[in-house]
């Protein structure tokens, strides 16, 4: 059998055992299977599903649900349910953006710590704990009330508070692989650090930081709500879910149930993706269902 055969033929036996394991998946990880595909469907076509447009002013203010405007308008006469399209498109792509930037310094910075040990190790892990001692959403409003509240600023400075937990994962999941036969053998064979890292240590460590990767976002998903609810993360007219329940809380008083959708659909992201992650954890920990 020829190389090219023979990789076609490793592909379609781990095609076949994914799918395997994606069949004899729990309901609550196929909801949340279901939940996060639905989202990510609604954020990459929203300009074709969305009634209206971002921004398009198209009735009076508080206009009541109805046949025409399914959730009714905003404080400013805009579409809810337009706006809540396109706040999936721009809450979670800016969650997903800042989540990868904050892995990338957290896993790099981890990764290096625990592979090169000494005052290296002592000067990154300080500087960590310094970051940890302030909480984060403290931090992130003085940082964000300084430098101004643009997207590039939002997403660097909450990926930098977040990678230090990011930082704490990745070191201590990496320190118990650094000590091992397989690594030590890379080091006498003279590989450099780069192929310690990326090919000994981290393939290791994969599991527990994919799933880390999931709650994080969760994480960073709820903390950009949080700041845009506050008025200092997305800003208008971009529509993001935390700005638009702060925008309807007045509704509340008329028992007018319009600000709970954004919030409910917050909520049911961080639902569906804690169902996945929990599945996750569970295949990759080594436990196995009692038969």
């Amino acid at each position: 059998m020829s190389d090219t055969a023979r990789e076609r033929s490793q592909a379609s036996l781990r095609r076949e055992r994914l799918w395997r394991e994606f069949k004899k998946a729990p309901p609550t990880a196929w909801f949340g299977m279901a939940v996060i595909a639905f989202y990510v469907f609604l954020a990459v076509f929203a300009p074709l599903i969305a009634p209206y447009g971002e921004s398009e002013i198209v009735a009076s203010q508080f206009e009541p649900w109805g046949h025409e405007y399914w959730l009714g308008t905003d404080n400013l006469g805009r579409d809810m349910l337009t706006r809540l399209i396109y706040g999936a498109r721009n809450t979670i792509g800016i969650a997903f953006v800042t989540t990868c930037l904050a892995f990338f310094i957290g896993v790099v910075g981890g990764l290096l710590a625990s592979t090169l040990g000494g005052w290296i190790d002592q000067i990154m892990g300080r500087v960590v704990d310094i970051l940890m001692a302030i909480p984060p959403l403290i931090f992130a409003l003085m940082i964000l009330t300084i430098t101004g509240t643009s997207i590039p600023v939002l997403i660097v400075v909450i990926a930098v508070l977040d990678s230090t937990r990011v930082f704490r994962l990745a070191r201590a999941v990496s320190m118990n692989i650094v000590v091992l036969d397989f690594v030590e053998a890379a080091r006498l064979r003279g590989e450099g650090l780069r192929w310690i890292i990326t090919r000994e240590i981290l393939p290791n460590a994969l599991p527990p930081l994919v799933a880390e990767f999931g709650l994080r976002f969760c994480f960073v998903f709820l903390f950009i709500s949080a700041l845009s609810f506050l008025g200092l993360g997305i800003q208008p007219p971009t529509a993001d879910w935390g700005s638009m329940v702060r925008e309807n809380a007045t509704l509340i008083s008329f028992e007018d149930i319009t600000p709970l959708v954004p919030a409910g659909a917050i909520a049911l992201l961080t639902v569906g993706i804690n169902f996945v992650v929990d599945w996750f954890l569970h295949k990759t920990s080594g436990i196995r269902d009692d038969k």
